[in-house]
């Protein structure tokens, strides 16, 4: 099969290339600059801003499915006039013209890499997210991905492409980047953290390997047409017991001091980081039944095997460096 994956040199898009490749999948992958190590296998080509104006008819010339994961990223506490406009031109507007061009030339199949921040961002205690609840986005890029999926299936209904959707929560693996990092450099240097009173929530990730096998299915399989999943391990945490994990694996003591919720964030309020206490507070708890049920599809790797191989990963970036 031809395939383009849009986003081919991010932090999912190289782990879904080597995958797709090893499995005889002929991917041609679009990149905003040059890539540095890339993947054997994948045919790179460079495209500029990926807004509405976009032309991708020469670059989806022999194309049997799209995998779309570029996309304008998350920024908290975005600091541009009108956010929703710059999320919109790429992440809804940019992905229709690629969506609607791609049906002109006869792709068959668009996977859409959404988000679970269009389901909201809390779940309620003991009841977690369906992918086929009510859509709650409340921020700028919540938003503009909700009016891509919107648009995508009002588009399949027109033209008979076949759209699937998936929703993840925060990815993480080797190499991940930006707050687990950060996550892990406090847990190195062995700072205390005054986490340890939040111990009721529960929060769902999924790891790179699962989100990547996740994909690779809903390519091919017939009952993932026109349908919406979410994605996770299937397995919560709180986060207490997330940061203990990891200080585990790495091999440093856990400090975390029990300052009382509450006080986190009436903290946080003041300094103005309300989304920050609202990823370390609040639940966020996915369940992902419609997955097994659906596509007979479970995670393959435990969340203890990928956070494994996220330490190792990091530790020995610090060695090198």
């Amino acid at each position: 099969m031809n395939l383009l994956l849009t986003g081919a040199s991010g932090f999912v898009g190289r782990a879904l290339s080597r995958s797709l490749v090893s499995k005889g999948y002929r991917v041609r992958g679009t990149v905003r600059s040059a890539v540095s190590s890339p993947v054997t296998g994948v045919e790179y080509v460079q495209v500029g801003a990926i807004e509405s104006e976009f032309d991708w008819l020469p670059t989806l010339k022999g194309m049997e499915t799209i995998v779309h994961l570029a996309s304008r990223v998350h920024v908290m506490r975005d600091q541009s006039d009108d956010p929703l406009s710059l999320y919109r031109a790429i992440n809804t507007e940019g992905t229709l013209r690629l969506a609607r061009q791609s049906a002109e030339a006869g792709v068959r199949r668009f996977v859409f890499i959404s988000t679970l921040k269009v389901n909201g961002e809390v779940s309620k205690t003991g009841k977690p997210m369906l992918a086929d609840d009510l859509p709650m986005p409340s921020d700028p890029y919540a938003i503009s991905k909700y009016e891509a999926e919107k648009g995508l299936l009002e588009l399949s209904a027109k033209t008979g492409i076949k759209v699937v959707i998936i929703r993840p929560p925060l990815v993480y693996g080797p190499g991940v980047k930006a707050n687990f990092e950060r996550m892990m450099y406090w847990l190195s240097k062995g700072l205390p953290l005054p986490f340890g009173s939040i111990t009721e929530n529960r929060r769902s990730l999924v790891a790179l390997d699962n989100l990547v096998d996740l994909i690779g299915l809903c390519i091919t399989h017939p009952a993932a047409v026109n349908q919406v999943f979410l994605a996770s391990d299937g397995e919560d945490f709180s986060t207490s017991e997330l940061l203990h994990k990891i200080a585990l694996l790495m091999g440093v003591p856990s400090r975390q001091i029990r300052v009382p919720v509450n006080l986190l964030r009436l903290i946080s309020f003041v300094l103005g980081k309300q989304e920050l206490a609202t990823r370390l507070c609040d639940s966020l708890q996915v369940d992902i039944s419609k997955n097994r049920d659906l596509l007979g599809w479970s995670p393959p790797v435990t969340a203890d095997y990928e956070l494994k191989l996220t330490v190792k990963r990091y530790l020995d970036s610090l060695k090198i460096s």
